[in-house]
């Protein structure tokens, strides 16, 4: 016998203007990480290939980040992904952060700390997302 799991708290509400900004904000971050960021890196263009040789991981590393962007960029605009997503793609931002600083001169850190802040919004937003995702996987097993 199993038990019923648990409902999943109500949604924080948002006017109907917040939540259309933060919409409006998951898919330009899922266009920006899908198009300029992720796909260089599919198809091995070579300012991509390039900064992953500096970092020195090779082509390997850069099909992944490229994937893992991709699949966060698909995973912002579905409900409820959205907040994990965001609290990934923070994750890979951190990276980012990391890499620019050690090895490629940190030039431009506050790129991706400009994008993790943005998806630190919509992960703060969509946080009841993640009490949902979980009630679904609980419910599953």
């Amino acid at each position: 016998m199993t038990t019923p799991a648990a409902p999943a708290p109500a949604a924080p509400v948002l006017s109907r203007r917040a939540d259309i900004g933060v919409w409006t904000l998951q898919i330009v971050l899922a266009l920006f990480f899908a198009i300029p960021s992720a796909a260089p890196k599919l198809v091995g263009h070579s300012s991509a290939a390039e900064a992953f040789d500096t970092i020195g991981f090779g082509d390997w590393f850069m099909y992944v980040v490229g994937a893992l962007e991709l699949a966060g960029a698909i995973a912002l605009v579905i409900p409820v992904l959205s907040g994990v997503s965001a609290l990934a793609l923070i994750g890979l931002m951190a990276g980012a952060l990391v890499t620019q600083l050690v090895f490629l001169g940190g030039q431009y850190w506050f790129t991706p700390v400009i994008f993790a802040a943005l998806l630190g919004v919509v992960a703060w937003h969509r946080r009841h997302q993640n009490t949902r995702l979980l009630a679904l996987l609980r419910a599953r097993r």
